[in-house]
């Protein structure tokens, strides 16, 4: 079983800079750190018009790396960018690893409610003091870059933190989840021995470029020489995209249902009832009729890529049996992914922020769940192509509530929602700013064989998960 040895990543190896605006040192407490985290240029909060294009660059987080005793190359790391399905693969990817023994460090965005959600060690977020610690040698290695390459963002310096956190506790694998794009994302700094591509979509077309080739190209940025790469099926244009950056930089790629056999069907089953298996690779050691364990058609093929990414490290010399995979799949965890927050009324979560997504999402819990009625609650950022993810409620919900992420400056008056959703539907609706009172309206005249189910943002799902964690912490 491959291990690595613990890197030096100790204050020892950073200069302290005087006269800095944040001053250098530890934290007096988590909330300190946090504060100072808050503090810096966050992008998933800002409103794409404002972004500037110079500000995606991989210049200052390599500076930062760099003087943090380059973190990022202490252990072996795959790497997974796409539009949809990166993080099911993620966590499916990692549940797996984690099954057949080994020590994993997971790097996942955006959160739900805390921030230390996105930095997992074997499936659990680490303690506010391994992250206070860590963030505060990021911080110093920050203050004495930012003369050259100015002041380090939210999202730098998390991933700084976590490469710090994984290469301090000497993980066997880190899968790293990409946060926007790929090319100039700054987990692209990272050597991985695997990368994965799932399903490329229009999304962030402010950044990222207007057509799925653009997208594609942005995306494939993440292949390295040397390295593996492995696609779910995608367009043709997408794949030709693909290919042709693969080889011009040495980077094999092999794509399911054509370079890798692939198969996946629908069925109904007495433990599980409906859901979908897949089949990868061929030959001793494939996967054959393999359950998928999030819920939803879509899923397959993000499982059919985590289970090619296991075949892939089997020739790195990762010892990775079947049956472990099995339980590795049976116990991934389904953070944000339909996840259930309360039991009456039975309330579920999605992150869900694409038309494709939501109606997958809304397809799969028509298939997988069971349910008499369905009240939707519905909240998405401005950037997002709303107009689109409205209409995908028309037939699916009978009872649709518009509300917003009130953390979040980007999402889009739920007035306007709801203006939408009556010209499009001619049904009515409700909204209200607040998602308290938009679960509370969803709530009323609820049978006790219905459902409410909250999507169109992360941000979203997190405050109702949020709002359900401490109102079940007030009633202990």
């Amino acid at each position: 079983m491959p291990r690595r040895k613990k890197t030096n990543t100790g204050e020892s190896g950073l200069n302290r800079r005087a006269g800095s605006q944040v001053e250098p040192g530890p934290f007096e407490s988590h909330q300190s750190a946090l504060a100072y985290l808050n503090s810096s240029v966050n992008f998933e909060r800002v409103r794409p018009q404002a972004i500037k294009p110079e500000s995606f660059k991989l210049d200052r987080m390599q500076a930062l790396v760099e003087e943090l005793g380059d973190p990022h190359l202490a252990v072996p790391c795959v790497h997974i960018a796409g539009s949809k399905g990166k993080g099911s693969t993620c966590v499916m990817l990692e549940s797996c690893l984690r099954s057949s023994g080994y020590t994993t460090g997971l790097f996942t965005s955006p959160h739900l409610v805390d921030e230390r959600e996105r930095i997992r060690i074997n499936g659990v977020m680490i303690d506010e003091s391994s992250f206070d610690d860590a963030l505060a040698l990021c911080k110093d290695a920050a203050i004495k870059i930012a003369k050259e390459h100015g002041q380090a963002t939210y999202f730098e310096l998390l991933t700084a933190l976590a490469f710090v956190i994984f290469a301090q506790q000497a993980v066997d694998l880190v899968i790293l989840e990409t946060g926007l794009g790929g090319r100039l994302d700054c987990t692209n700094v990272a050597k991985p021995v695997v990368v994965g591509l799932t399903n490329i979509q229009l999304e962030h077309t402010d950044v990222l470029g207007s057509t799925l080739v653009e997208i594609a190209t942005e995306k494939a940025g993440i292949m390295k020489s040397g390295a593996t790469a492995l696609s779910v099926p995608q367009s043709e244009e997408v794949i030709e995209v693909f290919r042709s950056i693969a080889d011009g930089i040495g980077c094999k790629l092999s794509v399911l249902d054509a370079d890798i056999l692939y198969s996946s069907r629908f069925q109904s089953a007495t433990n599980r009832g409906p859901h979908p298996k897949v089949c990868v690779g061929q030959g001793d050691g494939c996967f054959e009729h393999m359950s998928v364990p999030l819920l939803g058609e879509h899923q397959a093929q993000n499982c059919g890529l985590t289970l090619a990414i296991i075949l892939e490290l089997r020739t790195h010399g990762f010892d990775l049996p079947e049956h472990q995979v099995i339980m590795g799949l049976e116990n991934t965890p389904r953070d944000g992914r339909l996840e259930q927050v309360n039991d009456r009324p039975r309330v579920f979560v999605d992150g869900a922020h694409t038309p494709e997504s939501v109606r997958e999402t809304l397809k799969a819990v028509a298939q997988q769940m069971e349910f008499d009625s369905l009240a939707v609650v519905f909240g998405c950022n401005s950037d997002k192509r709303c107009e689109e993810m409205v209409k995908e409620l028309k037939t699916r919900a009978d009872k649709v509530i518009f509300t917003r992420a009130l953390s979040n400056s980007r999402s889009i008056d739920p007035e306007t929602l709801a203006e939408l959703y009556t010209e499009m539907s001619y049904k009515s609706c409700e909204s209200y700013a607040d998602p308290t009172l938009a679960i509370r309206a969803a709530g009323k005249s609820l049978g006790p064989n219905d459902m409410i189910l909250v999507l169109g943002s992360f941000y979203l799902a997190g405050e109702v998960k949020s709002l359900f964690n401490a109102k079940a912490m007030a009633s202990k």
